[in-house]
């Protein structure tokens, strides 16, 4: 028992300690590619390089006249179509890890997606980090620039969605004051049949889809740049069954019983005396 403790004691200073490390390198991923587009909008490309990994084996064979010819050219079309007066927001970094070589991260690497925006409209940079030297290998913008969406509905959405959650709660506390038996399966639907699942993102796109569970409390909510907000909200089909049960529980049909009081003669029963 006590070395299962310290498994778990371990484990739980693990996931801090790399949840720390990957909340460092978030911040470190935003602000090396706001500084490095600064630059590059202030035409300042010597400035840019230096926050480019040109050790990196990737790297090594490229001109440095070369590169600053194609970072003029790639700050050119930014400027065309966003100005020079950006926000930078990190939406998320990823490895992926393929049984088709071609769709791999390369060793070493790690990609991040910032979104960039100007007050009316915003993009997205895919941009390739070294892992050792937290520089940059590779970016570009990953498609056109869109209208910045109206993030009201989205907000106004997410907060009704809340609704699912507490009314699973609900369910639960319900059924552990109850007299049922096997409580942990009856907690287990409430908390797994959340299905079907409706989905909204801040573009405003609304979505179905059948089959696709909402574990735990119904609902998802990811606010990862204007592309990356969504709110998905499973239907609380358990959660609605066990009220139901609940609802029903302790209600039987039966037929009335007659007593000694109730004999009369609409029973069938003679009321005449006996006479002996």
């Amino acid at each position: 028992m006590k070395l299962a403790k310290r498994v778990l004691i371990l484990l739980l200073f693990a996931f801090v300690f790399s949840g720390c490390d990957f909340i460092r390198n978030s911040f470190d991923y935003t602000d090396t590619t706001e500084e490095f587009v600064n630059c590059l909008l202030k035409e300042n490309y010597d400035k840019s390089l230096e926050y480019m990994a040109l050790e990196h084996k990737m790297a090594k064979n490229t001109n440095p006249d070369t590169l600053k010819a194609g970072l003029a050219k790639f700050r050119n079309v930014l400027a065309e179509s966003f100005g020079t007066e950006l926000t930078y927001s990190l939406m998320n970094t990823e490895k992926k890890f393929s049984t088709t070589a071609s769709e791999n991260t390369p060793p070493h690497t790690t990609l991040a997606f910032v979104q960039f925006a100007n007050k009316e409209r915003f993009g997205v940079f895919r941009v390739m980090f070294d892992d050792t030297s937290k520089k940059i290998l590779n970016i570009n913008i990953t498609s056109n620039p869109k209208d910045i969406p109206d993030m009201v509905p989205f907000w106004t959405i997410a907060l009704l969605a809340l609704i699912i959650p507490a009314f699973n709660i609900y369910i639960i506390v319900q059924i552990k004051r109850s007299a049922l038996n096997r409580k942990w399966l009856k907690y287990l639907a409430v908390l797994l049949l959340n299905v079907p699942t409706l989905t909204y993102s801040a573009m405003g796109i609304f979505s179905f889809s059948l089959l696709k569970f909402q574990f735990l409390f119904g609902i998802s909510l990811s606010a990862m740049g204007y592309q990356g907000s969504i709110v998905s909200v499973g239907i609380p089909l358990g959660g609605l069954y066990w009220l139901w049960k609940l609802k029903n529980q302790g209600s039987t049909v039966s037929s009335p019983s007659q007593t000694p009081d109730e004999i009369s003669p609409e029973n069938g029963v003679d009321e005449s005396p006996i006479n002996t």
